[in-house]
């Protein structure tokens, strides 16, 4: 059976399509991510953009987005109308700055962290030379290093 875009969606409509349980996706409409509006029975109807909604949000929680993060970004969108290509292509500038920073993060991590990562362990050999008497901790507390400190050297 084909729905036509304007057709709204039960709830367990609404799982299936997205593979969320129920339960999740009352929890984010209780974050309002999304929006039911109540049938005549009372019963909860969802616009079919709410599956790309709750795809996103799906995404962006993998992501390591917060449900706060997550209810501002989607904010952006327009209510009341399915949102479109150059909607969701405004949103997405806005997380890729966030990947960016990951990407950069693990990529230190993973290429620094067989030396001295600027945690103030000084157990290494390599922190005699990268972090003699921890010169990091005058950064702030953490891996300096990987938070992306520059060792000075000597």
């Amino acid at each position: 059976m084909s729905m036509s875009p304007t057709d709204r969606l039960s709830i367990g409509q609404l799982a299936e399509r997205t593979g969320l349980s129920v339960s999740a996706i009352r929890y984010y409409e209780a974050q309002n991510l999304i929006e039911a509006e109540r049938n005549a029975g009372g019963q909860r109807r969802f616009m079919r953009s709410d599956i790309r909604r709750l795809s996103f949000v799906q995404i962006t929680q993998r992501f390591g987005f917060t449900i706060e993060e997550i209810r501002a970004l989607l904010q952006t969108l327009p209510e009341g109308r399915t949102p479109n290509k150059a909607d969701w292509r405004q949103i997405s500038r806005n997380i890729r700055q966030h990947l960016d920073s990951q990407i950069e993060t693990l990529e230190k991590l993973r290429d620094n962290l067989d030396g001295c990562i600027g945690c103030g362990c000084l157990s290494l050999r390599n922190c005699q030379l990268y972090n003699p008497q921890d010169k990091a901790r005058s950064k702030g507390a953490g891996p300096r290093y990987l938070l992306g400190d520059k060792p000075e050297l000597s």
